[in-house]
Parts: C-alpha cells; structure tokens; sequence
C-alpha cells in the first residue's frame, strides 16, 4: 500500500486506466501498490472554483463528481455571469462549464444575446470585468440625444440619456445617436433673379431641429441636407415671383413665406424649423448706384416739400399778426416799443412817454437839444 495525502480544499481523483474510479475527499488514503502501473491520483484544488478537464464531459457521468460541481451549459446565444460570495468570478459564452459548489457560495445568470441589449442591476461591476468587456459594448447618450436601437436593420425602439449596453453579435445590433438641439442651416451666396429682371446675392439662415428622430433618419438621407434644399428652393421661389422694390419693402414677409414652405416639407422628415430669416441682400455695383441716385432725389423732394411747408407757415403766420397790429392799436404801441427796447439795449437813453405820435415826441426832444 501506497499512502497519499488530500489537503483541505482539495479533491483526490483516482484514474484507472484512464477511467475515473473515485473520489476521495481530503484526508490519508493507502492505494494498493499493484495498481499503480495503471492508477493515477490527481489532486484538484477547489479554491480554483473553476474545474477544467479536457475530458470533461465524460467526467460529468460519475455521480459522485457531477453532485459536487454547478454545471453551466449555454447554446450558441446565451452568455452567464458566474458569481462567488457575491463577486464576479466569471463570465463565459456557449459551451459547457463546471464550477465545485463547495466552499464558495455560488450564482449563476444566464443571457441570451438575441435580446439585443444588456441590463443588469450591478451594470458598472459587469463592464469592469475584462471578459465581459469582450462581448458587450457600451454607449453613453448626452442629455441632448436621442438613440435608434435597430435589429438586423429593424427599428426596435428609442432610448434616452444616460448609458446603455449591448450584445456585441456582428451587426445584429445597431445604433445611432441623433442629436436634438437647435441646428442652424446657413444657405449663403444664392444668386436669384426677381422678377423685374434684376440678380441678386442672398444669405438666408434657418434654424430646425429634430423632433421626430425615426422619421429624420429613415425617410431622408441627411436632415441637415434636407433641410438646406428646401430652403434654397423655397428661397428661389419667393425671390423670384416679386418685384425688386416689393422684395426690399417686404423682406419680413418673404422670410415667413419661406418659413411656411420649409416647415410644411421639413415636417415629413421629422424636421421643425424654428426660425428664418434673410441675412444680407447684395445688390450689382450699376444696381446700387441707381437706387442711391433713387433715394437721393426722393430724400431731396421731402426737403423740399418739408422746406415749403414752413415758409407757408411762416408767412401765414405773419399774416395773422399783421390782421391783429391792425385791428389792436395799443397792440401795436406795445410791439412799437419793444422794438425800441430791443434797439436800445446796454445804451443810455431817455424815455418820453406821452400822448401823440411816437415819431414826434422823438423829433421834439431832439430839437430841444439842439
């Protein structure tokens, strides 16, 4: 007899010509000498908590080693997380695994990856595990962004912010952020001809943005290039169906007009426009010299409609007092002397108020002098 020796947490397998006979638990064992030619005792450690053989399968036939271990077998879409005392040990694909029951406490969860995405109340410890890492992907979604779920090119649902996971299967699983904030569309350097003949330079500035993110990215190919064809055509027709003088008066109405076209096509992709607005008009040199000229004779007329209007007014103005000197005599003494104080100011003078004519008295005094 032959004495072997099986430590704590450890199990004896005994092969007999390559078959498993036993299983002896830790302790003293004598194995018969005549056997040895032909036996072998394998010590396997279950602190590992992971048994791999390559001979696995059949090993799993005999009871009494089937009964000691958690046999985990997944088909080719299931994954599982494998817990130990409450901590990720392990995270495996399709096949089948055995882990020893005993002296950990163990937890089994089973996936399948065809449910597209992966939730788990414990997410963050399952992505820091490097082979979950390998078969899942992550995508954080900003508080400004929608996300399309698609399976095997399917629409399957829309998820919000924060952060999402999915199976990594091929391209069975697909997503696309869309970003909700209000865009702007900047259609510059158009050249319209109105409808007086005359070309123009325009810029014109539209803001949109999503609002229906299945609708922005299945029925047109890019929102944001959408967006910018409408409102270049739409542009082109309201410039060219008026007048050069209309379009320069109106230009708060062309911009609603083209609003109104834009939004009423956007709205079938999913698009709302939130504002529009013609930035600059550029007119030719020859163009802009005659409206100048244009402007300039009709800024010189209202001065001068301006100008006579208050000579008119002036001059009736004096009428009305020349009717009042007439008919108020003692008005008109009063007036004739103020205009004396107004002559007479900062000089000496004497003064002679009486009775008579102004002109008189005045001629007297100076003859008195003389």
């Amino acid at each position: 007899m032959i004495r072997t020796h099986i430590q704590t947490h450890e199990l004896g397998l005994v092969f007999r010509r390559g078959d498993l006979r036993r299983v002896l638990e830790p302790g003293s064992w004598f194995v018969p000498e005549q056997w040895l030619p032909q036996t072998q005792v394998k010590r396997v450690d279950t602190l590992d908590t992971r048994f791999a053989h390559p001979r696995l399968d059949a090993l799993l036939e005999a009871p009494e080693l089937r009964d000691r271990l958690l046999v985990v077998d997944l088909d080719e879409d299931q994954r599982a997380l494998v817990w130990r005392d409450g901590r990720l040990f392990d995270f495996v694909g399709a096949g089948r695994f055995a882990y020893w029951k005993a002296p950990y406490t163990l937890k089994v969860e089973t996936f399948r990856v065809t449910d597209g995405e992966f939730q788990h109340e414990r997410q963050d410890a399952v992505l820091a595990f490097p082979a979950a890492r390998a078969q899942l992907q992550t995508v954080d979604v900003e508080p400004h962004e929608c996300l399309l779920v698609r399976r095997g090119g399917a629409l399957v649902g829309t998820r919000g912010p924060g952060r999402h996971v999915f199976w990594s299967r091929g391209a069975l699983i697909t997503w696309k952020s869309i970003d909700l904030r209000e865009q702007i569309a900047d259609v510059g350097g158009q050249e319209i001809m109105t409808a007086d003949k005359v070309t123009l330079r325009l810029n014109l500035v539209v803001s949109w943005r999503i609002v229906a993110p299945e609708l922005a990215t299945g029925v047109v190919d890019s929102a944001a290039n959408a967006v910018y064809r409408e409102a270049q055509l739409a542009l082109r027709a309201a410039v060219g169906g008026r007048e050069l003088e209309r379009l320069l008066a109106d230009k708060a109405d062309v911009a609603n007009e083209i609003r109104a076209a834009v939004a009423a096509r956007a709205e079938a992709f999913g698009v709302s426009v939130v504002a529009v607005g013609i930035r600059d008009i550029v007119l030719p040199g020859d163009m802009k010299t005659l409206l100048n000229q244009v402007i300039e004779a009709q800024k010189q007329a209202e001065a001068n409609l301006i100008r006579r209007r208050e000579e008119t007014a002036a001059a009736r103005s004096q009428a009305n007092t020349a009717r009042l000197l007439a008919e108020n005599p003692v008005l008109l003494r009063m007036k004739e002397l103020e205009a004396v104080e107004s002559i007479l100011k900062g000089a000496q003078a004497t003064f002679v108020l009486g009775s008579g004519d102004l002109a008189q008295q005045v001629k007297g005094l100076v003859a008195g002098r003389e």
